[in-house]
């Protein structure tokens, strides 16, 4: 398939928690693709690393998605180069947590990258889209645990991907409205480096560290994210819609299944 984005050559697209994983590849895609690339991350040498590798269609920037005004000021700074066509709010992080037990700092960080990051990003970033010309996209890195139940060994992160799913839907009503595409993305198992994420947690969180090995040992040996950008580019030329991208011999499908079967059987009518 083309790497080539119809109507987007020469057009502008950031790209958040681009510094490794699912948005470096998004990133140095749409980079090859012909877009100038705003390669953001919370940590500024990652998105530096990223961007030099991209070379000069890319422009690393760094802040917090989950401080609204941190997002606001970089729109800011960076509406000043012209307006945007594509967005993609990709940044997220791991927690492998308990809700009913895990600690306060743990949750408000899982809520606070993977559901306000979600909304802080759009509201800062969207307006720039609106004096773009030619197509205009916005897409939503959630994962294909939002569709299964928030259940086993990591209940706080695929809740908070559940949340990440319902707002990315309700915003894509909203962009609609505005003549915006947008894709909602649920990657499978890939290696996207999203549970060694605790490295760049801010001060607030609890400080830096590094994922247990044995926690993130299945995502470090699974398959890479650049197996999804063929089906990125069919769904951003399609106009959008839902994307799953899975890795798992159809237990995806029979998990969401079994899940809405479940929901079905209870519904009462009165």
């Amino acid at each position: 398939m083309s790497n080539e984005l119809n109507g987007f050559q020469g057009k502008r697209a950031l790209v958040t928690g681009a510094g490794d994983g699912i948005g470096e590849m998004l990133a140095k895609n749409l980079a090859g693709a012909g877009l100038s690339v705003v390669v953001q991350d919370i940590r500024l040498d990652a998105a530096e690393r990223v961007a030099q590798e991209i070379g000069d269609a890319a422009t690393p920037i760094a802040f917090d998605v989950s401080d609204r005004e941190a997002c606001m000021i970089a729109a800011e700074t960076i509406a000043n180069d012209g307006p945007m066509n594509l967005l993609w709010v990709n940044a997220g992080v791991g927690v492998g947590a308990s809700i009913l037990k895990g600690r306060p700092n743990a949750i408000e960080w899982a809520v606070g990258v993977n559901v306000l990051g979600v909304v802080w990003t759009t509201q800062a970033f969207v307006p720039l889209m609106a004096s773009a010309t030619g197509p205009r996209h916005v897409g939503f890195t959630a994962s294909s645990a939002a569709l299964r139940k928030a259940e086993g060994a990591h209940p706080l992160y695929a809740t908070s991907k559940h949340a990440t799913f319902a707002f990315a839907e309700s915003l894509s009503t909203e962009l609609a409205n505005e003549g915006i595409n947008s894709t909602i993305l649920c990657p499978g198992l890939l290696n996207t480096k999203i549970w060694d994420g605790a490295r760049a947690r801010p001060d607030r969180f609890g400080g830096p560290r590094f994922a247990d090995p044995a926690l993130s040992k299945q995502w470090d040996e699974a398959k890479s994210p650049q197996l999804m950008w063929p089906e990125i580019v069919r769904s951003i030329e399609a106009g959008g819609g839902y994307l799953t991208c899975a890795t798992d011999n159809g237990e995806t499908r029979q998990a969401f299944e079994s899940r809405a079967e479940a929901i079905a059987a209870h519904i009462v009518q009165i």
